[in-house]
């Protein structure tokens, strides 16, 4: 059986990716469309060994369509999804628009497949990238020794940010090298040799919107009773999300079974050699599926806790995987219509 699928947002850096991972994994695909804006219609991108010309999303008929890939933002993901859902075809969607409906899933696959059977309203949600790489490096932990409480520090690449954000992160660190001035548009301070304590908008509480994201996907997917506090950081990197993680557990759990559990588990690749460069860096993940985890180590200071450092390549688990694995699966559990 093949599949139609459809790409929204297939100009940007996520849209890209996912047509990369769909012909890298050899998804069954009977044909591929890319979608965009009218601005961007004849656009050419690449699938594979072809290329594709963009088609406006405001024109497109669905209704022989089987999955939609979307990643357009949450304004369009908002007024789109459930219009196109209601043409037939699943809608997996990459922005935060729809992963807080109770109706809608919310999914990475290694940890919680299984809630795509309870798909109501045509759509499946795909989490914040950096809540991604998390979940699956503290599933299989969570399953030993009951996970209460996670305090998560993450240092976040500009890719998560558009490729505009990378273009400001190349432009400021050349101005810095032949002393030109800084421009700042994206970023709210300069992002060349420098790290800034803030993603997405401030809150009321004092969260910024990550923050609270990865506290609420991860209770989502994973288990409503863990506790979790972020703080999240934008670093002068341009692929590649890392996280500083301290959990605390319900019960005992020592680092080597940690490093047990984590060699096993689907989606993790455990680089942990307590030496000089026995670990895993952004630089090293770009490109990469699995996601890493090194520095693997007692806290002493709670009666069950671990840290460890966890890294992903955010444009590829933190969403462009991800969203492919969802349609993966969605053919494995013959959810598709066309099944």
């Amino acid at each position: 059986m093949a599949y139609k699928v459809a790409i929204v947002g297939a100009t940007g850096n996520v849209g890209r990716e996912m047509l990369n991972v769909l012909a890298e994994r050899q998804f069954p695909v009977s044909e591929v469309v890319a979608l965009a804006s009218t601005r961007s219609v004849g656009t050419e991108v690449s699938f594979g060994d072809h290329t594709l010309k963009i088609k406006a999303l405001d024109y497109f008929d669905f209704k022989d369509t089987d999955i939609v890939l979307m990643s357009a933002g949450g304004t369009i993901a908002k007024q789109w999804a459930p219009k196109i859902a209601a043409q037939g075809p699943i809608v997996i969607d990459n922005s935060s628009a729809w992963r807080m409906d109770r109706d809608v899933p919310l999914v990475v696959p290694e940890v919680n497949a299984a809630a795509l059977d309870g798909i109501k309203k045509g759509i499946v949600a795909n989490p914040n990238c950096s809540t991604a790489q998390l979940v699956v490096a503290l599933k299989p932990l969570h399953d030993f020794a009951a996970i209460k409480r996670v305090v998560v520090s993450t240092y976040q690449s500009v890719s998560g940010a558009g490729k505009e954000a990378m273009d400001e992160l190349f432009r400021q660190t050349r101005a810095v090298f032949v002393a030109d001035p800084i421009e700042t548009e994206k970023f709210t301070k300069q992002i060349a040799f420098n790290v800034i304590p803030h993603i997405d908008v401030f809150l009321d509480s004092g969260l910024t919107k990550e923050e609270w994201k990865m506290a609420v996907e991860t209770q989502k997917i994973l288990d409503p009773d863990i506790q979790l506090t972020a703080t999240c950081v934008r670093v002068p990197v341009f692929v590649g999300h890392s996280e500083s993680v301290n959990i605390e557990f319900e019960r005992p759990i020592t680092a080597d079974k940690a490093r047990s559990l984590l060699r096993e588990a689907p989606g993790v690749l455990l680089v942990d050699k307590r030496e000089d460069g026995g670990y895993v860096t952004p630089i090293e993940c770009a490109g990469e599926d699995a996601t890493f985890v090194s520095r693997i180590r007692k806290d002493p200071t709670v009666e069950h806790g671990l840290n460890l450092w966890i890294v992903s390549d955010n444009l590829r688990k933190g969403a462009a995987l991800n969203a492919v694995q969802i349609a993966e699966c969605l053919v494995n559990r013959k959810l598709l219509r066309a099944a």
